[in-house]
């Protein structure tokens, strides 16, 4: 399965509710005296590499652990990467692909459980954008129970100390507008081959929701009831799959757009109504033509919505920044905003390692 930026990459290189058990990870304030400084928890997202040698593990976790990294996402299952990780005092999350998912087995045995857009086409046989781009429906009961199982298999293993969610939305109703060009296409309108999902199952229970056929709306891209319908759906699933963390007793995140206001807008994501221990937006100011200073803007936002109940994790994405200078600044303009640490995809080399100290020591 290819990288979850993979499709992004090719375009611009480009607390929890109080029903989960709280993990100290996450949001840790240390009191001194009568005031309380907050410890800065940062995290990288990896693909894990199945030739590495554990001595080299050991070797780069340490560093990780010295500047500041308290814990990694990683993409695949590795028994290795992970008990190295955890050695090294790194936290070891799964990290998953959810709504997106287009296993052969999953397509050949339930293609009736993917989405399908405005004009009838079925993820399934006809992806939108790039071939890998398979959703699912997330008004199906048994899309639900499926990926529950999932996470609860994960969750099982004793190495893996949690689980991060990642493509948990709809498809791109709009791409960043950094990557129209790339794709040909101008969005500045909902075009009906990427709206999703209008299968029998969502206007089902739409329809006994609000007591009108999604048909009968003569601008379903502009229906209120018809948007928060499907913000709920994915609700549903987030905070179901929430409860099976909360089975297991280890933590759940998510990566998830940038803001508030884009995520609804661009991929019916409403993560500000999700019971997680974090959440981990990919502020990746470059795919929205914006400069670093809007990172923290982003975060100002996210944590204005959340209101205190998770902390927000600024994710920030390697290519998007001219220098290792601007680098730092974003990381920041993060800090400065609120942000319990910073999350790094790309190559995590010394010198953002330094990076992330100097930003982490202003912050």
């Amino acid at each position: 399965m290819k990288s979850r930026r993979s499709f992004l990459k090719a375009g611009v290189v480009a607390g929890l509710a109080a029903s989960i058990p709280a993990a100290p990870a996450f949001g840790v304030v240390a009191a001194t005296g009568t005031a309380a400084k907050k410890e800065l928890r940062h995290w990288v997202w990896v693909r894990p590499n199945k030739a590495d040698k554990v001595s080299d593990l050991q070797q780069q976790y340490a560093r990780f652990y010295k500047a500041g990294i308290r814990g990694i996402f990683f993409e695949a299952d590795s028994e290795k990467h992970f008990r190295a990780a955890k050695a090294s005092k790194l936290e070891a999350h799964r990290w998953m692909w959810t709504m997106n998912r287009g296993e052969k087995e999953l397509l050949q045995k339930h293609s009736d459980w993917y989405a399908r857009n405005r004009k009838g086409e079925s993820c399934a046989d006809k992806p939108p954008y790039v071939n890998y781009y398979r959703w699912l429906c997330p008004s199906r009961e048994e899309v639900k129970q499926y990926l529950a199982e999932d996470v609860r298999n994960i969750l099982s293993k004793d190495y893996i100390d949690g689980i991060h969610l990642d493509y948990v939305r709809f498809c791109d109703v709009i791409l960043p507008v950094n990557l129209w060009d790339t794709y040909k296409i101008e969005q500045t309108k909902e075009l009906p081959e990427y709206d999703y999902c209008y299968c029998e199952v969502c206007r089902a229970k739409f329809k006994a929701w609000r007591g009108q056929a999604v048909e009968e709306l003569e601008y379903p891209e502009a229906s209120l009831s018809w948007r928060l319908f499907r913000y709920n759906a994915v609700n549903a699933i987030v905070n179901h799959l929430a409860e099976v963390a909360k089975e297991k007793k280890k933590p759940i995140t998510a990566a998830v757009f940038p803001t508030p206001e884009v995520a609804r807008r661009i991929v019916r994501q409403d993560w500000t109504n999700w019971n997680l221990n974090a959440v981990y937006p990919m502020i990746y100011h470059g795919f929205y033509k914006e400069d670093v200073r809007w990172i923290g803007d982003a975060v100002a936002e996210g944590l204005h919505f959340l209101n205190g109940k998770f902390p927000l994790y600024a994710g920030l994405y390697l290519p998007d920044f001219k220098d290792n200078q601007e680098l730092q600044q974003g990381m920041e303009y993060a800090l400065q905003n609120g942000a319990a640490g910073i999350s790094i995809f790309g190559d995590v080399n010394e010198q953002v390692l330094q990076a992330l100290e100097r930003a982490s020591a202003r912050g």
